[in-house]
């Protein structure tokens, strides 16, 4: 370029030059429409940001949506030719996905070739080190930068729309570098959030009366803060359309999630992240995130950025899979998070002295100050330049890190490994705690021997894992596989019988093997989680981990199978795409008066709904029936004769085995359909919306109800059950110990709504569909409302900090998790005492009881800041009745229990009889996120306990 320019004589006279620039115009601007010209990007002149929304982006009081924003990048799309959109999916809400691909011209011309490449280094299979290195040679660097994903988090939206026309437009020599290196995936992961979020800011004519509070609904459909809890079970639309590019389609080697805020005396919190890391993560993300966490912090600091902290300087951690930025540790992919303060509206930076002195986390303290949106915009820019810089400057080595990754995964599980745990070191030290104290020679343990403690053969990683297909619920192990599937695991299926290890296999089992590149998710999926202790020093509580300690996906969802130590081959075929349900068979049909459905296969409910959507009669056993050698027990669905045309399209349909009988069986009870009612609040309510997903999916009806609506009474003439999900009434601070820990659920958690959300002066200013709503449940107005509702024969079940209300009505139970203090009252266990963040613990079930049936005599349950009871000793059992509890001093079996001895013999699940009806008390979150499949049937069972006449005397009629 500089040799071209060099030819060009410029003349001294007066007179239009080539280009019809008058020559009074300085050189220089001559100079800059060369530029142009020579620029393989130059079509059109570029419409900038304040052309197109008629603000500058990062102007206070300004917000662009989601619509605005997509229709401004086909804009740019048109005009530039570094930049091409393609769908990605649909929204929960219907709208399409974008994403933004922004690299050089010549890379869009070999867009397929880079991704192929990507896709071979991320897999590595079939590949030698010299082959690899020829691609990573070849290759680009695939960089992931997303906006939006918590839509309250306006920043980040904002900050996407302004990285995008950066790259498109710049014309400088570091952009050119980042778009020969790189191709940028930039992608606004809630669509329905950003424009939620941004029409409700927007919608107030005055720009200094703008407000983002009083947002009144969550801003995804059903789970709203949580969508970043979804990644690992990929349960919404959002989820699967961002895991399939992450994880099928292009493999990014670097994945940016944008969040806010920081820290309260911070700009932003940056990595790297502080301890511990998950065990399963190859070391090579860890040392990778370092790199890039200082290349972030030394460009803050070369362009005089303070205010940015690290590790120490937040929770943050890489313990977790679940969250968008996550889950990729797992697949070898560098994921960062940045949480930076900023909002539309003009804040200040607080004097917080714990961040004035410079420390090796907080290198650049900020002073106290006013703030500015712009300001948070250009913090966010440097970011995004830091990252992709380091992704064209080190390309490379990026691309050949994550081939040597995959290898890693696939060497490790090709031959005897292991993994080290807290537990098992732990052992180790006792072990040589007790030699050094041993007087004898022949009471010590020498080296080796302690080493081998550390190799025990039935330690060993696993190999793979079989799912048998003869498993009582299948259809959630399929569903399971299909989750594992959407997460970028190679799954295979049995064609035929086979063995392995001496066990026999039926056809159809699933085979997952452990020797691919993404062999961390797959242990992080079946292998217990060991948390660390994380405490700072002998007698102080513990330190609260980044939202959950424990969350192994199949002990969640009560999928049955098998670790397999050695390796192992088959008559194996490889799944390659999602599964339906195995098919299921109407059996016995000739002759039957009546069709057995189990209770042990969830997806039985979604049948029995259907049926009775429909006004077909179900029936379910009081007692076990043996019918012809079978034996069905309690809690065993029954439908009749008259049904039989529906059942081939349901078991087809869902996968569900109807086994036909000759005779009606005595000891059933009639099946009615539930008018049920599912609290929710202004503003909305996360684990409301979770279930609401999941009972739409397992086709439960019901009403979703708001403070002011059980305020008005009357409820047992409209709802047969109500459902209290956690959080809509708050846990007593004297009733648990896992009061003090509420916040334990997520790092990056948004704020909870005030009763009122603070939505305005006045329900007028609220719009008509959001009215009546606000308010909250309350002991003098409410309280008594659900008194007169179970009095009268209704069901209520309560879950989490709801089942307080035990108390509020007076009944026989207490908290469990109590110590006697000096003056002899009770006081709820310290934290240092006792503290169980999420986590996975066992109980204890009576199979006998309604509430149970389906499940077998013991199950994991998701324990999160749950609540623990106990009954008084002279409770009658036939009012109040316990379900589930402990009953080891050592329930944990995922994740982080200290202190877990507390725990035995305390109730977990309990039912109460309140005049006519009955009040149901879960502690654990039976529902939790809508991922433990393995204790959806409490909830399920509950929804159908409202009360039924004996089926004898039904029989006649349904005949």
């Amino acid at each position: 370029m500089r040799a071209k320019l060099r030819k060009i004589d410029m003349p001294r006279h007066r007179r239009p030059d080539r280009f019809g620039v008058s020559n009074s115009l300085s050189a220089g601007i001559v100079f800059l429409l060369l530029l142009a010209l020579a620029s393989p990007t130059f079509a059109a002149r570029l419409t900038t940001p304040k052309e197109y929304f008629g603000f500058n982006l990062g102007d206070d009081y300004h917000l662009a949506n989601y619509v605005q924003m997509t229709n401004y990048w086909g804009k740019l799309a048109k005009q530039s030719s570094r930049l091409k959109l393609t769908a990605i999916g649909e929204t929960e809400e219907g709208r399409t996905m974008l994403m933004g691909i922004i690299t050089s011209p010549a890379n869009h011309r070999r867009l397929q070739k880079y991704q192929d490449i990507s896709r071979k280094l991320a897999l590595a299979e079939g590949l030698t080190e010299e082959q690899a290195q020829r691609l990573a040679d070849e290759g680009k660097t695939i960089v992931w930068i997303d906006g939006g994903l918590h839509a309250s988090e306006t920043l980040g939206s904002q900050q996407l729309i302004e990285i995008v026309y950066k790259l498109v437009s710049g014309p400088d020599e570091e952009t050119e570098r980042i778009l020969d290196n790189v191709i940028v995936l930039a992608v606004p992961a809630n669509p329905d959030g950003i424009d939620l979020v941004a029409d409700w800011y927007m919608r107030e004519p005055d720009p200094k009366k703008r407000s983002l509070s009083g947002l009144p609904r969550l801003y995804q459909k059903y789970i709203g803060h949580d969508n970043n809890r979804d990644f690992y079970a990929v349960t919404q639309k959002e989820t699967k359309a961002m895991n399939r590019v992450m994880y099928r389609e292009w493999f990014p080697q670097i994945v940016y999630n944008h969040h806010q805020s920081g820290p309260a005396g911070t700009v932003m919190f940056a990595p790297p992240f502080r301890d511990p890391y998950n065990f399963n993560v190859d070391p090579l993300v860890m040392s990778g995130i370092d790199q890039l966490g200082s290349a972030m912090q030394s460009r803050f600091l070369a362009e005089g950025k303070p205010g940015v902290t690290v590790r120490s300087g937040a929770r943050y951690s890489t313990w977790w899979n679940g969250g968008l930025r996550t889950t990729c540790y797992f697949h070898n992919m560098l994921g960062l998070l940045t949480e930076t303060v900023g909002s539309p509206n003009p804040m200040r930076i607080p004097l917080v002295t714990n961040y004035l002195l410079p420390r090796g986390d907080m290198l650049a303290p900020i002073a106290p100050q006013e703030w500015h949106f712009r300001q948070s915009m250009d913090y966010s820019l440097t970011a995004n330049l830091a990252v992709l810089d380091f992704a064209a400057r080190h390309r490379e080595q990026v691309l050949i890190n994550i081939y040597r990754m995959g290898r890693n995964s696939i060497e490790r599980a090709n031959r005897d490994h292991w993994t080290a745990s807290p537990r098992r070191i732990a052992e180790v030290e006792a072990k040589m705690k007790a030699s050094a104290k041993a007087k004898s020679k022949s009471a010590r343990v020498s080296t080796n021997e302690l080493v081998r403690m550390l190799r025990l053969p039935e330690a060993r990683d696993p190999r793979g894992y079989i799912l048998p297909a003869d498993q009582p619920d299948f259809l959630t192990a399929t569903k399971m596989v299909n989750t594992l599937f959407e997460t970028g695991i190679r799954v295979h299926r049995a064609t035929a019988d086979f063995q392995v290890a001496g066990k026999a296999y039926p056809a159809g089992s699933y085979v997952i093997k452990c020797a691919q590149a993404f062999r961390p998710h797959i242990l992080d999926m079946f292998e217990p989680q060991d948390h660390p202790d994380d405490i700072p020093y002998p007698g102080a509580p513990p330190t609260r981990p980044y939202d959950m300690a424990g969350w192994t996906l199949a002990m969640q969802m009560g999928v049955k199978f098998d670790r397999i130590l050695e390796g192992f081959d088959g008559p194996f075929e490889e799944i390659y795409g999602l599964l339906p349900p195995p098919p299921g068979v109407v059996a016995n049909a000739a002759g039957a008066s009546v069709f057995y459905l189990s209770a042990r296969v969830n997806d039985s409910f979604r049948a029995v709904n259907q049926l009775l959507a429909v006004g077909q009669p179900v029936f379910r056993l009081k007692a076990p029936v043996n019918d012809n050698g079978v034996t069905h027990p309690a809690g065993t669905f029954i439908v009749t004769a008259k049904s039989l045309p529906m059942l081939p399209a349901l078991a087809k349909q869902i996968g569900l085995r109807f086994r036909g009988a000759k005779e009606f069986p005595t000891e059933a009870v009639e099946v009615r359909p539930a008018r049920i009612a599912l609290w929710d609040r202004y503003g909305g309510s996360m684990p409301s919306g979770w279930t609401r997903w999941l009972l739409e999916r397992f086709d439960f009806p019901f009403a979703v109800v708001y403070p002011p609506q059980l305020d008005a009474g009357n409820l047992r003439e409209k709802f047969d059950v109500i459902v209290l999900v956690d959080g809509a009434i708050a846990a007593a601070t004297n009733t648990t110990a896992q009061a003090t820990q509420r916040a334990d659920g997520g790092g990056d958690q948004p704020p909870q709504p005030a009763p009122e959300a603070r939505a305005s002066a006045s329900e007028e200013n609220i719009p008509a569909e959001y009215r009546g709503r606000r308010g909250s449940i309350t002991t003098k107005k409410t309280v008594p409302e659900l008194r007169k509702f179970l009095e009268a024969g209704g069901t209520i079940l309560t879950i989490g900090s709801s089942t307080r209300l035990a108390k509020d009505l007076g009944l026989p139970v207490h908290d469990h998790l109590v110590e006697t203090a000096d003056n002899g009252k009770e006081r709820p266990l310290p934290a240092e005492k006792f503290y169980v963040p999420g986590s996975l613990l066992r109980v204890k079930i009576d199979t006998e009881h309604p509430l149970a049936y389906g499940m077998e005599d013991s199950a994991d349950v998701m324990f999160v800041r749950s609540p623990v009871f106990r009954l008084d000793s002279e409770s009658d059992s036939d009012t109040v009745r316990r379900i589930a509890w402990f009953d080891s001093p050592a329930p944990l079996r995922s994740g982080w229990a200290w202190g877990q001895k507390h725990l035995e013999n305390g109730i977990a699940i309990l039912e109460a009889k309140v005049g006519e009806g009955r009040l149901v008390l879960f502690g654990p979150e039976i529902a939790f996120r809508a991922t433990p499949h393995g204790t959806f049937k409490f909830l399920f069972n509950g929804l159908l306990l409202h009360g039924a006449p004996p089926a004898a005397a039904q029989t006649g009629q349904t005949d």
